[in-house]
């Protein structure tokens, strides 16, 4: 909704009439309630993530005193500009009461109102940038806001009834969003700790956890022994001639687009030369089918009955490759020194089951991942 329409295009049943033009001054007051001491150390709210954070330091019990009180309901200014907030934002305390430090510009409703509603409502860049455009300074490393430009400075606002329908369908969103964000982090950490369990320890020839059924030794092998590499199989493509398509596009970073035209088709382990930003998960994808490989990501291939290639995808991106990594921000990996890495290798049964077990979970993985990229979408256009 802009500023020059008086209503959003989609509503909830049952409401119709325009949203009302007010300023903030008719909303909100400026707060310099400082907190008389009651209020301790435990309650002290850090607006950039509104979360309490009771680990500060402070000179005395009576330095607490500088501090304001932060009630549910309060909005507070935070003036760091980012490429989401380009003038700063607002941050509105739905955790419960606390202080915040008298460096933040606090604000106390003043008539009823919807928490959940205003929320996002005073968190909203496209509602919001209008506003502090014309209502902060820029200064060294973030904007201050005059109160007396804001407080002049108006907002659309619904009925009280339309807002509490508003708060209320996108705080359930925001529910679920994190029930997925929850589930999506509760998997990574399981995939990581079963990366470490079902493989050997350095020094080891056996995993702490197994299939049933397998107990001789791994095996150490070199790269070369167990895969063969195909980087000479690809065909320079022009940049104008790589164009948006259907096949993907394999690059440093991983996926990075689909392109017309390919070089390999089947299936091969991706292990990038150059770009790595985490050296602890140095960039390695399993693909089986049309693929579009770029110059910067080496092209393996288990060798029959020697190497399960989804496993060897785990087995690579386990390794510790940092201390053979040269050059400076763009880390590199020699394909020579590639192939001379050490890996252990278990019997090609046993591999296909750890392969099969972990592409599962990357899977289950994916699937949590679209699940709340999508919500995220959804709820921005909302």
């Amino acid at each position: 909704m802009t500023q020059n329409l008086k209503a959003p295009k989609l509503r909830f049943p049952g409401f119709t009439e325009d949203w009302e033009l007010r300023k903030f001054s008719e909303l909100y007051n400026k707060s310099s309630e400082k907190n008389d001491g009651s209020i301790n150390i435990d309650k002290n709210i850090t607006v950039a993530t509104m979360q309490f954070k009771p680990d500060i330091t402070v000179s005395s019990e009576d330095y607490l005193k500088t501090y304001y009180t932060f009630k549910v309901g309060d909005i507070a200014f935070e003036g760091h500009h980012s490429k989401d907030f380009m003038f700063g934002r607002f941050v509105e305390n739905d955790i419960g009461d606390g202080i915040v430090s008298h460096i933040f510009a606090v604000f106390r409703p003043i008539e009823d109102y919807d928490l959940y509603y205003w929320k996002y409502a005073i968190h909203n860049e496209s509602i919001m940038r209008p506003v502090l455009s014309k209502s902060t300074k820029a200064s060294t490393m973030m904007h201050d806001l005059v109160t007396n430009d804001f407080l002049n400075e108006s907002i659309l606002v619904p009925s009280l009834d339309e807002q509490k329908k508003i708060g209320a369908y996108l705080n359930n969103l925001d529910n679920l969003i994190t029930l997925h964000q929850r589930k999506f982090e509760t998997l990574k950490k399981l995939k990581k700790g079963f990366l470490q369990k079902m493989f050997p320890k350095n020094g080891e020839s056996v995993p702490e956890i197994r299939f049933p059924g397998f107990t001789d030794a791994w095996e150490q092998r070199k790269v070369f022994d167990i895969a063969n590499r195909y980087d000479n199989l690809r065909v320079p493509v022009a940049a104008n001639l790589r164009v948006k398509g259907t096949t993907p596009y394999y690059g440093a970073n991983g996926i990075q687009d689909y392109v017309l035209g390919f070089t390999h088709e089947g299936e091969f382990i991706l292990v990038a030369e150059d770009g790595a930003n985490d050296l602890q998960n140095y960039p390695v994808n399993y693909v089986n089918g049309r693929i579009w490989v770029n110059n910067h990501a080496h092209v393996l291939q288990g060798k029959e009955s020697i190497a399960h290639n989804r496993f060897l995808s785990y087995s690579i991106s386990k390794a510790n490759i940092e201390s053979v990594l040269v050059g400076g921000g763009r880390a590199k990996l020699n394909a020579e020194v590639m192939m001379n890495l050490d890996l252990m290798l278990p019997s090609y049964d046993e591999q296909e089951k750890i392969g099969k077990y972990f592409s599962n979970l990357d899977n289950l993985i994916t699937l949590h991942q679209r699940k709340l990229d999508t919500l995220k979408k959804f709820k921005q256009g909302m």
